[in-house]
């Protein structure tokens, strides 16, 4: 009784310790990596953070002291000064490389993070030490994840702080409206979602190919297309608001405009006629009105949580078929 009960919490215990040896293992093997992503959300993270601050100040006030506030500014305020032009390079920083984290982690998560261990074998040694397929598995998903959304959720924090404190100077220059790609995809909880799906595709490709350089390519190959289609698919996500104008009146203006066109007395969408001024040109066309299908600011958090929800489905999907792939490659030792 006394050696079983002895032998119960020693057993209990290296069980314990194994996860935690596992995650040390990997965070150590790819801690090049690790401090790139570190040093990628630091320096993201520190222009936005200047942006926020000194820069959007100077930014204004070079703005207000050239005299573009007043209702009738000179033809000098077209384009930004040198205060403007670091505030917007700052900007594009911040945004960019959080833009190019899905292309990063699907590369790298085809490559370095199962290509290599699949291609070299050395996934096949930590199966022998007491490490099941299934954990090592599940290890080189979670703590990527993991990182991966702490950074990229600090980085979306600091774009809305951002996004909600320079209101006056976005509004006088027009530089970015809520639609844009970089700004929409940063401003909510997409930007998560699309590095764990192209995390979660890179894995699989990895598992499927099981050679470093194949598995990087199709991973890359597969985020980019994922990206594309999506940004098609984007505006068609949530039913759009229809506003129809008289032919002087630009419809749908500051929203996300799906179509727009002109109608005829008959209520049929036509193309834009060829106007260029000519008087009674529209009434020639026998076109009577103009409409326009567009999302307006108000559809901002429907169409973030729908495209969310599509990123996460696809990262589940990648990721369940990938350890069903390795079940069946490795058989009982999963």
């Amino acid at each position: 009784m006394t050696a079983m009960t002895t032998r119960a919490p020693a057993a209990t215990a290296r069980r314990s310790s194994q996860p935690r040896g596992l995650l040390l293992a990997l965070l150590r093997l790819h801690r090049t990596a690790l401090l790139f992503w570190l040093g990628l959300v630091a320096v993201a993270a520190g222009a936005l953070l200047w942006a926020i601050g000194p820069g959007a100040d100077a930014a204004w006030a070079e703005y207000t002291d050239l005299g573009c506030d007043r209702p009738r500014p000179n033809l000098g305020c077209d384009l930004p000064g040198p205060a403007n032009a670091r505030y917007q390079t700052a900007v594009a920083v911040g945004t960019g490389l959080l833009g190019l984290l899905p292309l990063l982690t699907g590369a790298w998560a085809g490559g370095a993070l199962i290509g290599r261990d699949m291609e070299s074998g050395t996934a096949q040694l930590a199966w022998t030490q007491s490490v099941s397929p299934a954990r090592w598995l599940a290890a080189k998903l979670a703590l990527p994840a993991l990182l991966l959304v702490t950074g990229t959720f600090t980085v979306t924090l600091l774009h809305r702080v951002l996004w909600s404190s320079d209101r006056s100077l976005n509004g006088v220059m027009g530089w970015r409206a809520w639609h844009d790609d970089g700004v929409f995809e940063i401003n909510g909880t997409i930007a998560a979602a699309q590095a764990l799906a192209a995390l979660a595709l890179g894995v699989l490709a990895g598992l499927l190919l099981r050679r470093t350089l194949p598995a990087l390519g199709v991973a890359v190959l597969a985020v980019v297309s994922l990206s594309y289609l999506l940004d098609d698919l984007r505006p068609y996500l949530w039913p759009v608001k229809t506003v129809v104008t008289s032919p002087d009146t630009t419809p749908g203006s500051g929203g996300m405009i799906v179509e727009d066109g002109a109608l005829t007395a008959a209520g049929a969408r036509v193309t834009y006629p060829a106007c260029t001024g000519e008087p009674m040109c529209e009434a020639q066309h026998g076109i009577t009105h103009y409409y326009a299908d567009y999302h307006p600011a108000s559809h901002f958090w429907p169409l973030q949580l729908v495209e969310t929800g599509i990123l996460l489905a696809v990262a589940a999907l990648a990721a369940g078929t990938a350890f069903v792939l390795l079940r069946r490659r490795t058989g009982a030792a999963v």
